[in-house]
């Protein structure tokens, strides 16, 4: 902490008392600060700018719902700083290290990729922060790769494959899956093939593509060749390969395509899925609750009558679970103490109530098992609500023990 010189008797009492007080200087300046300052790293440019605009929009809605619009909690007024990671880890942990450091944040939110989280969820503990990770879904930043200061809103990649295997998964079944070949890829993969083939199923190929790829042709043909009864599909980001599932006439070989509903720009390229059964993690007309009235009136207002997509609420959640953390501890932002609170805690938001489970920091959440249908508002197909599927029902297995 630095201290104002108001002579040397007074700096001797005052360094004695922090010291006798807490025992470590740097966690009393954020204790008793007036301003909680938030860093929320997202994808700005790159593949998956379109996730961190959501996020961002997000996030600044979910503080001002949970702060009735005055920015405070406890007595303290909040600032967020948004950074672009630019879709590269190593410009991530840079993004993470400047709002550490040099803006001395005393929580952090993101990202929009796994790859970046997980480059960045090691300087959480290394600085003793809490870090809400929101949107990135790979498995292992709350498995193999955990660490205490780490909570997620966000789904992870198993909570989709239980959803997805639960569509489509039976005795004899034979499953393919085509996934991008990094992180999230192969953990939303894996968790796919792991629930499935609990349900009886076989899998018969697993196919990983280029992050960036626009070309799936080689991919596509591999899996043609393997002749599975359904293709899972997961897939992050605006470079799809609906269209070229089409173009080779997949279905017509007999394979049927089934994936998670992703944002809406890609509704229109799922055109060719109609009738398609999968599952969503969020869709503005599947929940049905207070907060998530509240998101979609207020997002229309603010963006042009727009509503909110895929990671809106996730954004809004991320903020909704730091206010009310600090709402519990009046405050206090001792990293321990925000541990011990936020393991356990509940909190409502537009996808219902989250309970980051205490094992892992994992929320638990809703999610939504669909059919994506036409139309009459839209000239592209949506998900139409089958059936709610509960938090204890997707919970995923613990994976960090």
């Amino acid at each position: 902490m630095k201290v104002r010189r108001f002579g040397s008797l007074l700096i001797a009492v005052l360094v004695i008392s922090i010291l006798a007080a807490c025992g470590s200087s740097d966690e009393a300046s954020s204790e008793t600060g007036d301003t909680i300052k938030i860093g929320v790293l997202i994808s700005a440019t790159g593949a998956l700018e379109t996730y961190g605009a959501m996020t961002e929009r997000g996030f600044k809605l979910g503080i001002e719902y949970a702060t009735d619009g005055t920015m405070e909690v406890a007595g303290k007024k909040i600032e967020y700083i948004f950074e672009d990671t630019e879709t590269d880890p190593t410009t991530a942990r840079q993004k993470a290290l400047k709002l550490l450091e040099d803006d001395e944040v005393d929580f952090l939110v993101g990202s929009s990729s796994s790859g970046d989280t997980l480059a960045v969820t090691p300087l959480a503990e290394e600085y003793e922060k809490i870090m809400v990770v929101e949107p990135a879904a790979a498995d292992s930043i709350t498995g193999s790769e955990y660490n205490d200061y780490v909570f997620r809103t966000a789904r992870n990649s198993s909570q989709d494959a239980i959803a997805a295997a639960a569509a489509v998964a039976g005795e004899g079944v034979k499953i393919a899956t085509l996934a991008p070949d990094y992180s999230f890829g192969h953990d939303g993969a894996k968790a796919f093939i792991e629930a499935a083939e609990g349900l009886g199923a076989e899998l018969v190929h697993e196919e990983y593509a280029d992050q960036a790829a626009t070309d799936f042709t080689a991919n596509i043909q591999k899996i043609i060749e393997a002749d599975p009864d359904y293709l899972f599909v997961v897939w992050s980001g605006a470079n799809t390969p609906w269209n070229q599932i089409v173009d080779m006439r997949v279905a017509e070989q007999g394979i049927k395509v089934t994936t998670g509903v992703a944002d809406n720009a890609t509704l229109p390229s799922m055109k060719p899925l109609v009738g398609m059964e999968g599952f969503t993690l969020y869709y503005h007309t599947l929940p049905d609750n207070e907060v998530n009235d509240w998101l979609v009136e207020e997002h229309q207002k603010q963006y042009d009558g727009a509503v909110p997509d895929l990671f809106t609420a996730g954004g809004m959640s991320s903020a909704l679970a730091i206010v009310e953390a600090l709402k519990q501890t009046d405050g206090d932002m001792n990293s321990e103490t925000l541990i011990e609170t936020m393991e356990g805690m509940s909190f409502e938001t537009p996808k219902g109530t989250m309970t980051f489970r205490p094992e892992d920091h994992q929320a638990l959440q809703e999610m939504y098992s669909v059919t994506l249908e036409e139309s009459d508002e839209f000239d592209y197909p949506v998900p139409v609500l089958k059936q709610v599927l509960t938090p204890e029902e997707t919970a995923p297995p613990i994976m960090n023990e």
